[in-house]
């Protein structure tokens, strides 16, 4: 029955999204890379939840819940107020410039071999990290929740494998053979499939915990610990009250507003009206997120005594514990698309940049759009059987939802930071954003892979020889040794920020820059964005003050 549901499910999906987009041209580079520009506010939203969300997260996110509780809910909430950002001043100024990819704006805005860079430092984030860790987790999951090793009487190395590869090559087909619109539809279809499974996990967690009764079990899990329903996090924790002021937001801008794989859902829009209210709507829905990717480990954690060996094994845990086993497939299938939506949709967004930004920019200026079509293909299923190669060698990477956040800052708040001052500024020149691009990654990487590291062996051996053995103490040494990552975050944000605006004083363009409207879709904004964008931005900011201890 599992394996029925699951097939079942994931064969509508398939068949639906095939339906749609089979009279779509896509020969062209905005019929391939942005659906003809015809998405539309639900598709859009529903496209950006099942981007966003896959195992690294559902997993990662719930775990991190297990350990912290209510805290780590910053990475949802405040992904609201980033997303109103974006849709009142990024995406008015994509659309208008008629943008196909982020790196293409700062080609208008500084130089070609700025946009070269960036569309680089995108593809080797993509290509190292966040694709072989998508595929790694997600086969993580499905291996276990299946008994993959049992059933097919192999290893749970070979097991993981055949995962890997299964997920790799259907998410391929969507991704390479499909084009955006296929992806945007069957991200859509499945976001309704994982909001309605995602609920119940912790529905039926809090009836197993409250013996029948949702309310008596949420009661119970609040007044046991109350603590743990703090929304300000403490040193020491994953999120730190005072981050969410510095570098959490500047990683939320990053991500939501000038990500590739999150924007080009945006930059896909039939009109910018349409495209402001696919924002807002998922805007309203991250507010909705701590119920999928946060309650669930809190519940685990009550639910298990806090006796697991692993905070990352709250999430599968639960739901084996507490799920009827007729719903075990389909949230399987859920589980399988939100996998498989993460996966193609980085793999589209790096079809888009290399086909737009490397291939036509430097390999053939000459190319009809059918050719840089096609050649955007072909590196997409190098780029696919890459990352399935990479992909089994992560299995010892540690916290993987950590490891993320933190690895990508070398190249996200460089980037970040040259779009901002690309838009606040008109002669800031193009050498600056390639020294910021360059001492931004270059600052990151010495401060969080050699100063780090060594000053916190430093404190730890200072401490030990004035006499510190409890593990506990020696651990807040650590925490206190270095400021946490995100602060490191917003200092070199900052820092960046003065040496483009110094070099911009003394090297200023001969031109100030003017953003052209190319009137490839209508930029008249949805008339209730500011006032609807207000209220989400209330409402956050209303959770923390409710749960702030």
């Amino acid at each position: 029955m599992t394996i029925i549901s699951f097939l079942a499910f994931t064969i509508l999906v398939a068949l639906v999204s095939w339906l749609a987009v089979r009279k779509q041209d896509e020969s062209t580079s905005d019929g391939y890379f942005l659906g003809g520009r015809s998405l539309t506010a639900g598709v859009i939203a529903g496209s950006l939840l099942l981007t966003n969300l896959s195992t690294e997260q559902i997993v990662g996110l719930n775990g991190s819940a297990y350990k912290d509780g209510l805290s780590v809910m910053a990475w949802e909430t405040l992904a609201a107020i980033s997303i109103v950002v974006t849709a009142i001043f990024l995406l008015p100024r994509y659309l208008k410039g008629g943008l196909t990819t982020v790196p293409q704006f700062l080609a208008q805005r500084f130089d070609v071999s700025t946009k070269t860079i960036t569309s680089i430092l995108f593809l080797s984030g993509y290509v190292v990290v966040l694709l072989p860790v998508i595929l790694y987790s997600g086969s993580v999951a499905l291996s276990g929740m299946f008994n993959v090793p049992e059933r097919l009487g192999v290893s749970d190395t070979t097991a993981l494998v055949i995962c890997i590869w299964g997920i790799g090559i259907i998410g391929s087909i969507y991704a390479v053979f499909g084009g955006l619109k296929a992806v945007a539809v069957s991200d859509s279809i499945n976001a309704v499939g994982l909001i309605i499974g995602g609920v119940l996990i912790p529905v039926f967690g809090l009836m197993a915990i409250g013996d029948g009764s949702m309310m008596d079990g949420l009661n119970l899990l609040i007044d046991s610990d109350p603590a743990r329903f703090d929304s300000t996090g403490e040193p020491g924790q994953e999120v730190p009250f005072a981050t969410i002021f510095t570098g959490m937001m500047l990683v939320q801008l990053f991500y939501w507003g000038t990500n590739q794989q999150i924007i080009q859902r945006g930059l896909g829009a039939k009109n910018l009206a349409e495209g402001q209210k696919g924002l807002l709507l998922a805007a309203f829905l991250k507010i909705l997120g701590p119920i999928i990717l946060v309650l669930p480990g809190m519940i685990a954690y009550y639910y298990f005594e806090g006796g697991l060996s692993s905070s990352d094994l709250a999430y599968p845990e639960l739901v084996r514990a507490v799920l009827p086993k007729p719903l075990v497939g389909f949230f399987a299938a859920v589980l399988f698309g939100a996998i498989l939506s993460s996966f193609n949709s980085v793999l589209n967004s790096s079809v888009t940049l290399f086909g737009i930004d490397v291939y036509k920019q430097h390999i053939n200026k000459d190319a009809p759009e059918a050719t840089v079509v096609k050649y955007g293909k072909i590196f997409g299923v190098c780029l696919a059987l890459a990352a399935m190669f990479i992909a089994p060698f992560i299995a010892n990477a540690g916290s993987l939802f950590s490891y993320l956040q933190e690895i990508n800052g070398i190249y996200s708040i460089p980037i970040f930071t040259i779009i901002v001052v690309g838009y606040l500024t008109k002669r800031v020149p193009a050498i600056a954003a390639k020294i910021g691009i360059i001492s931004g990654s270059l600052m990151y990487i010495f401060s969080q892979f050699w100063l780090k590291p060594n000053m916190i062996d430093s404190a730890v051996e200072a401490a030990k020889a004035s006499g510190v053995t409890d593990v506990e103490a020696l651990r807040m040494v650590e925490v206190g040794a270095y400021p946490h990552y995100l602060h490191v975050m917003a200092i070199l944000f900052v820092a960046n920020i003065i040496i483009m605006l110094i070099i911009g004083k003394i090297y200023p363009r001969k031109e100030p820059f003017v953003l052209e409207y190319t009137k490839q879709v209508s930029i008249e904004p949805y008339k209730y964005v500011k006032q609807v964008g207000i209220i989400i931005c209330l409402i956050v900011v209303g959770i923390y003050i409710y749960f702030a201890k």
